[in-house]
């Protein structure tokens, strides 16, 4: 049985996610973590928008999953990875929705970075 609370967005709570049209580089520890032309941008209530990228695009093999877990209303349970490369600055860095609610469904298989636990993440313009 399923206790958590779930939400629908709506006028009150809008989510609209759109796919960004520029590249998205994300770094930390030195390294390319991520490097896409496929992100997508989720924009949420006032939150400020957030770029999510396919895992696809992303080199796994530099994040760890963590124990840390959140719930969102919204979307759903969310699980995070650290990236070691980036030192304890980077705890948790990285989250994501590995079974999103139908409302957000366009975010499965794709990852979120904090920007204050990364070095930085850079949208270029393509075209």
């Amino acid at each position: 049985m399923n206790d958590k609370p779930v939400k629908i967005p709506g006028p009150d709570h809008p989510i609209i996610i759109t796919a960004n049209p520029n590249r998205v580089i994300v770094r930390a520890g030195g390294r390319v973590i991520a490097d896409t032309r496929r992100a997508l941008l989720l924009r949420e209530a006032s939150y400020p928008g957030v770029n999510y990228i396919p895992r696809a695009d992303a080199d796994m093999s530099l994040l760890e999953r963590s124990d840390h877990a959140t719930y969102c209303p919204y979307k759903g349970d969310c699980g995070y990875f650290s990236i070691p490369a980036g030192g304890e600055k980077s705890r948790n860095a990285v989250w994501s929705y590995e079974n999103p609610y139908g409302a957000v469904a366009s975010i499965k298989g794709y990852l979120a970075f904090y920007p204050d636990r990364i070095d930085g993440m850079e949208e270029r313009p393509e075209g």
